[in-house]
């Protein structure tokens, strides 16, 4: 794997997390899910959120708080790979998420309260109904549930997506000129096709890569 300060370099993104601390299994755990529902990835406890290294106080401590989140707020469980560093006299761990087999992974928020979450750039984004019916369908590795020939709407949609963070229904009708009706069934195609993810927890329903 890179070392430690090249992974920093590369700053947060969808497969690499920077915690200073794990201050409670109910906030790791989100991340923990967001990237073993996505691509996988790793995340630095011991590295703040603008890459210095800070170091843990207690590696033992952070490394049962994040297998408690693993194991017990995370269903169904994940499994981790945990590696301690020394770097700068500070101690670092590097733990790595893998892409899972067995999706959508829920993380418990509150009692009672279970909550999906995928990776969307460098943050951790709740899932919607549609999202998890389309990982229950989506084998690691293989993030295209079909290959489709793309039209030039179809194509215009992930164009936008490569130069933009996300992308609304209004914005889409604008950009090609086209009526609601025909825009909404052609992003929900391409979501249950994998090619874009759908998130409607926020008051406007978007898309991104």
């Amino acid at each position: 794997m890179p070392d430690l300060h090249s992974l920093i370099r590369q700053g947060e993104g969808e497969r690499l997390e920077f915690k200073k601390k794990t201050t409670h299994p109910t906030r790791i755990s989100r991340t923990l899910v967001s990237l073993a529902n996505t691509h996988g990835g790793q995340v630095l406890v011991g590295v703040d959120d603008d890459g210095r290294i800070v170091g843990v106080r207690d590696a033992e401590e952070e490394m049962y708080l994040l297998r408690q989140a693993a194991e017990h707020y995370a269903d169904p469980p994940l499994t981790l790979r945990i590696r301690e560093i020394e770097e700068e006299g500070r101690t670092i761990l590097v733990v790595t998420v893998p892409e899972s087999a067995h999706k959508p992974h829920r993380a418990q928020v509150a009692d009672g309260d279970w909550r999906g979450y995928v990776r969307v750039r460098d943050e951790s984004v709740q899932t919607s109904q549609l999202t998890e019916r389309v990982l229950e369908r989506t084998e690691p590795a293989f993030p295209r549930l079909e290959k489709l020939p793309l039209n030039k709407e179809e194509l215009a949609v992930l164009e936008y997506l490569r130069q933009n963070p996300r992308i609304t229904l209004q914005q889409y009708m604008k950009l090609l000129n086209i009526g609601q009706r025909r825009a909404y069934r052609t992003l929900i195609k391409l979501t249950l096709h994998g090619y874009i993810k759908h998130h409607d927890k926020e008051k406007e329903v978007y898309y991104t890569l």
